[in-house]
Formats: structure tokens, sequence, C-alpha cells
């Protein structure tokens, strides 16, 4: 089943405008949210946390269940975790934020907001359509929602959720150039299964705010490789 289908459409061939307002909305929303969370008392940060630390939670499991094949979720969710582990990703993202005070909480929030911000429909379906049929609607809409919430984001974590905005560009602004040969990402399975990948990373990232236990997200990432490629040979072999 294919969720969208493009008639008459053609490569565009140029980052779509959508591309650059939803980075901008990133950053002025993370701009915001540093300023504004100096000034939150200790107090009022803990609860801050817990609170968003719930609804990321929620937000994952939502995500999760939107999965047509957990056994493509865990293959792909446990190579990723591999290859993570084995490269040490998590490390280099927070060697990138060693100019910050805490490189730790520069990759937490890094990881954090990019996984909210790139993982699931809006952004797969949105820049697709961006790049094939030169349509930002979806995109417009997300930035909105991504203003909200890197506002939020960033007042937690700090300069990691605004050098987010980089991975906004280069990851959607890569979907949208090469969108001619990414619109498989849009059926059914192959959507459903890399956003409860990315559900699952977003639970990650919730039991971190929560500080139940201190997974490191960043070296989940390359999960959200492995679940087209599992998704792919899981048709090929008809598993």
């Amino acid at each position: 089943m294919v969720l969208i289908t493009y008639n008459n459409s053609k490569e565009v061939g140029f980052i779509h405008p959508s591309v650059f307002v939803n980075t901008l909305t990133v950053v002025a929303g993370s701009t915001i949210g540093i300023l504004i969370g100096k000034s939150i008392p200790d107090r009022f940060r803990s609860i801050l946390f817990q609170a968003v630390g719930l609804t990321t939670v929620g937000i994952g499991v939502k995500m999760t269940l939107s999965t047509s094949s957990f056994i493509v979720v865990l293959l792909a969710l446990a190579s990723g975790a591999l290859v993570g582990e084995l490269v040490k990703l998590e490390d280099k993202i927070a060697s990138i934020g060693r100019f910050s005070k805490d490189p730790k909480k520069f990759s937490a929030g890094f990881v954090a907001a990019s996984t909210l911000f790139l993982v699931g429909p809006m952004t797969i379906i949105g820049s697709i359509q961006a790049g094939l049929i030169n349509d930002g609607t979806l995109i417009y809409v997300k930035s909105t929602l991504d203003f909200i919430s890197s506002i939020v984001l960033a007042s937690l974590y700090g300069l990691g959720v605004l050098f987010s905005a980089l991975a906004v560009f280069v990851v959607q602004g890569s979907l949208v150039l090469f969108a001619s040969k990414l619109g498989f990402l849009t059926e059914s399975a192959y959507l459903s299964n890399l956003t409860g990948v990315g559900g699952l990373i977003v639970v990650a990232i919730g039991i971190r705010l929560l500080e139940l236990k201190d997974v490191k997200t960043g070296n989940l990432l390359p999960a959200l490789a492995f679940s087209p490629l599992f998704d792919y040979l899981a048709r090929v072999f008809k598993l």
C-alpha cells in the first residue's frame, strides 16, 4: 500500500524553501529557549524535565504502536545499537560540544531534538512532497510544531538543541534533493517501521529525561538506517 502517489511529478532539483524555514524556526525557538532557560530556578527546571520526559515517553509509545513488524524494528534497533556502540557515536556527538560547559548535556540535547524533529511521517512525506511536487505544506506545519518544541527543549538542554538545526537542514534537505529516489519510504510498511524504530528511540530519550536510566540514545541512531534495509530484505525473502 502506498500512502501518497505522485502524478505528473518531477524532481525539483533544489532545496525547497520550507527546509530553510524549518531550520530557522528551530534556530529561533532554540535561542529563545536558551535565554529563558537561564532564568528558570532549579526546582522548576526539575519538574519541567519530568513533564517533558513523560510527554516524550507518550509520544514515543504512540509512534511505536504504528509499527507493522516488531521483528524488523528489533533487528534494526539491535543492529543500529551495535554499530553506534562500535563507533562510539554518542561520544563523537559529545565531542562536537566540547566547547560547552557540559558536553554530555550537549549530546543529549542534540540527539533528543534531532530525533523528535526528524523522525516521523511529517518529515518523510513532507520532504518528499516538497522535492517531487514542490509542495512544502507539511514542512511548514511541522516548522510551527518544531518552533514550540525547540523552545522547551533548549530551555532544558541548551546549545545541543540549537545545533540540531543543522541536522534538520542536512537531513530534510537531502530528502528533498533525492526525493525521486526515496519515494519508496512513503510506502506504509517502510514508513510504519521507520516510525516505530524512531518511537523506541524517543521512549529512550524520555527515560533519560526522567533520569530512570542513562540510555546512550546517540548510539541508537544508526537503527534508522537499518529499518528500511530489513524491511527490504523481509520483502525479498517474503518473511
